[in-house]
């Protein structure tokens, strides 16, 4: 939230070239992170800077001080200063930051919680990125005439209002789910493979495939689960799934639960694993549910949750105290889902594979880990990135957005044990989307 804040200065003064070795020494980034964030843009300092500060929101609650380190060692005190003396106001006061999503004046939380009220001093900037995305800036004219205005902006105040029942009420500013159900949820489970894909396997994937199913019958969708299809059969099963009327639902949702590996990409990264060992691209997959092939979802959010590895890179992070005792279970066994890349006509496991759009807009796809690294699941358990995600739907679904919820998600998941599985969500997302709960 800090960075975000402190954005349009940091891309301004950052001298990003002093910084590479320090955050290679603290161990914050990887050669190769560091190499995309040069790759950044034009591979001006000013997008380097600007992918730099996007990234680093990904990398843990120890971040922001190493960072202020290596400010530091490089001869950048006056930022160091400027980061470290505004660090130090927000922990005397917490409202000095909003959270992105804290875009009226009063917010409701889970039940039980008192309703946080909005700093209108301190707008949230919007920022896209190719990682976990934050929202853009709801302005007072936004609201329209027909909505409610926080008190001091318009005519008349604002005591008890709910964001999504705010955000619901103008269909230019978020998706309306008002369908019942919402939309239909597939889940592609694959659990066993066949001897020849040299697949092992996915012990623990049927306790995410349970997991799923439970909390997308509570928001409301109609849930169907497949399990241990060939390529060929997943790809059937999502043209079946297109194909349907869509017209009388507000949503779509596909989970994928498998092996992951690389393929060629553009935008958006990933590929899955069939239980015969093909792979089928994200790329292939979105391009399923595009406004051309699938015109009945036409302006409708189609979302994709993948837990797959997109790499066999193992991103050992640095070191911090589990959450809670049981985020480790005894004898647990953790298993990651990739598979060692091997040379010749069969792709093999390494970064994901991004995707072309015809039709780029209200698509989001959310990984459980960032592009090129492993995806860890516990054998006893399911995956870190599933367990967390249920969680943060059922606690937050009712009052947040989808992609500060995936914001929540991505750092839970990093901060668990030793390996940081960092989640990505590359969004097209023309809206916000509040999930319907009651």
């Amino acid at each position: 939230q800090l960075l975000r804040r402190c954005r349009v200065r940091l891309v301004g003064d950052l001298q990003v070239a002093p910084l590479w070795d320090a955050l290679l020494n603290r161990e914050l980034f990887t050669p190769d992170m560091i190499e995309d964030i040069q790759r950044a843009g034009s591979g001006s300092r000013r997008d380097q800077a600007r992918q730099l500060i996007t990234d680093l929101e990904t990398r843990g609650r120890r971040a922001l001080p190493l960072f202020i380190s290596c400010l530091e060692d490089t001869g950048q005190d006056t930022l160091a200063l400027f980061l470290q003396t505004s660090w130090q106001a927000t922990k005397k006061d917490p409202e000095a930051i909003v959270r992105p999503l804290d875009l009226e004046p009063v917010v409701v939380g889970p039940t039980g919680r008192k309703p946080e009220k909005l700093n209108p001093s301190h707008p949230a900037p919007g920022n896209l990125s190719p990682v976990v995305l934050g929202p853009a800036q709801l302005r007072a004219e936004d609201l329209g005439p027909e909505a409610p205005r926080p008190a001091g902006i318009g005519s008349g105040g604002l005591s008890d209002v709910r964001a999504p029942e705010m955000l619901k009420r103008n269909a230019r500013l978020a998706y309306v789910l008002s369908a019942d159900p919402c939309g239909h949820c597939v889940i592609i489970n694959n659990v066993n493979f066949c001897p020849a894909s040299g697949l092992g396997a996915r012990t623990g994937s049927n306790l995410d495939c349970v997991k799923m199913q439970r909390r997308f019958s509570q928001l409301h969708f109609q849930v169907e689960v497949r399990c241990d299809l060939t390529a060929e059969k997943m790809v059937q099963a999502l043209v079946e799934l297109a194909r349907q009327d869509h017209h009388a639902l507000d949503c779509c949702v596909v989970v994928i639960l498998s092996h992951g590996c690389q393929a060629s990409h553009l935008q958006f990264p990933g590929a899955v694993y069939g239980t015969d060992g093909c792979p089928v691209s994200v790329e292939r997959i979105v391009n399923i549910f595009s406004g051309t092939s699938c015109p009945s979802l036409g302006g409708k959010p189609k979302l994709f949750f993948i837990q797959a590895c997109g790499g066999e890179q193992k991103d050992v992070g640095f070191e911090v105290a589990l959450s809670s005792p049981d985020d480790e279970a005894p004898g647990s066994s953790p298993e990651s889902d990739a598979v060692p890349f091997q040379a010749g006509p069969r792709p093999g496991d390494q970064t994901d594979a991004l995707s072309s759009l015809p039709t780029p807009s209200d698509i989001l796809v959310s990984y459980s880990t960032f592009p090129g690294f492993v995806s860890w699941r516990d054998t006893s358990r399911g995956s870190w990135y599933i367990e967390t995600l249920d969680g943060v739907l059922e606690r937050w679904a009712r009052s947040e957005d989808l992609q500060y919820l995936l914001l929540r998600v991505a750092n839970a998941v990093s901060e668990k044990g030793i390996y940081k599985q960092i989640p990505g969500c590359f969004n097209f997302l023309r809206k916000k989307l509040f999930f319907k709960t009651e």
